[in-house]
């Protein structure tokens, strides 16, 4: 999910007003953190070659459900689940009962103060508040339902919840009876294509990585997820982040905004201008091509943007000019071409 420099393109967001299940709503390459609320690095991301244009959005579809507790989304399963973790296995106390010497930890997540509860893709974790003879704080209980009732002996705890790369964490003094606690985790999705025109590019053939904040802030960062594949949902706090887009293994690159919204799934299309090239070295025009042949394809100023080896290697490239090099049995062989938008097609070099 690298990267070449150079290329354009643009970005379009869609958004449909339809409602979707979010108890599925756990993605690819994401991996769920125990403890900070929220799990970032600060590191600035490279600086990019060119600004992308930015496109009006349209409205995000809506994560949460309509009404009703039975009512809501439904979006792909999880690539990646949390990790394993040996825990006691849940204690759930049905709705208003009282268990003697026990309490019960009855909890709840939002999107929002005034959002919508969240109705599934949560994970709770319930630690103990002393660190063990190791220095860690031993795990208590863990529950993936959306509103669980957690029987436990009265004392202190720490609970973590997790949703996507959105978590929470809370101290609490729990007596012997029901300590309702809700949290606050202002999660969007983020889901993304490519497409050159009208046709979209195969997911094989397509990477993303999702960093914080603006391209055009100064500073060098981490991405904050570096490998989404094409169509898997990410969950991440709300706010704006940045999206590198790579077609291919070459100089198709492009770089978008987007804003995220908690509680709305934002569909993103980055739009790649570009092309898929096949080289062959042939004795004559339209011959077969030679085998162990070695690949240059270089810019006019020289600039080399992919090498390699064989009879007929595939490239994606940028629309734009090149020259293909190939070296074959100690001799060298070379043809100027362009690269249209869209524009699949074969590039011949005779051997002579």
């Amino acid at each position: 999910m690298i990267w070449g420099r150079q290329g354009t393109g643009g970005l379009r967001r869609s958004g449909r007003s339809c409602l979707m299940p979010l108890f599925a709503l756990l993605l690819g390459s994401v991996l769920v953190a125990p403890v900070s609320a929220q799990m970032f690095s600060d590191r600035p991301p490279p600086v990019p070659p060119a600004s992308v244009p930015d496109v009006p959005a349209g409205p995000a579809m809506n994560l949460a459900p309509s009404s009703g507790p039975a009512s809501g989304p439904s979006l792909p399963p999880p690539l990646t689940a949390p990790p394993a973790v040996a825990a006691v296995p849940p204690v759930v106390a049905p709705q208003g009962a009282v268990i003697p010497n026990q309490g019960v930890l009855a909890l709840t997540a939002r999107f929002g103060k005034d959002l919508p509860a969240v109705t599934g893709g949560l994970v709770w974790r319930v630690f103990s508040d002393r660190p063990d003879e190791t220095g860690n704080m031993k795990m208590v209980r863990e529950d993936r339902s959306a509103t669980p009732n957690i029987v436990l002996p009265p004392g202190n705890y720490v609970i973590d919840v997790a949703l996507g790369l959105v978590s929470a964490v809370r101290p609490v003094t729990l007596k012997a009876e029901t300590d309702r606690e809700s949290f606050i985790l202002p999660a969007g999705g983020l889901r993304i294509e490519g497409r050159v025109g009208t046709s979209k590019i195969p997911q094989n053939q397509i990477s993303f990585a999702i960093y914080k904040g603006s391209q055009f802030e100064v500073g060098e960062r981490a991405s904050l997820v570096p490998n989404v594949a094409a169509g898997d949902v990410v969950l991440v706090p709300e706010g704006t982040y940045y999206i590198i887009s790579n077609y291919g293994d070459a100089n198709s690159v492009v770089r978008s905004d987007i804003r995220v919204q908690a509680s709305k799934l934002t569909d993103v299309i980055i739009t790649h201008r570009a092309a898929v090239i096949t080289l062959k070295l042939v004795s004559d025009r339209g011959g077969e091509a030679l085998a162990n042949t070695a690949w240059s394809v270089i810019t006019p100023g020289g600039d080399v943007i992919k090498e390699s080896i064989g009879a007929f290697p595939k490239v994606i490239l940028s629309e734009g000019e090149y020259r293909a090099i190939a070296k074959n049995e100690g001799k060298v062989y070379e043809r100027s071409f362009n690269v249209v938008n869209g524009v699949d097609g074969e590039v011949e070099v005779v051997a002579r």
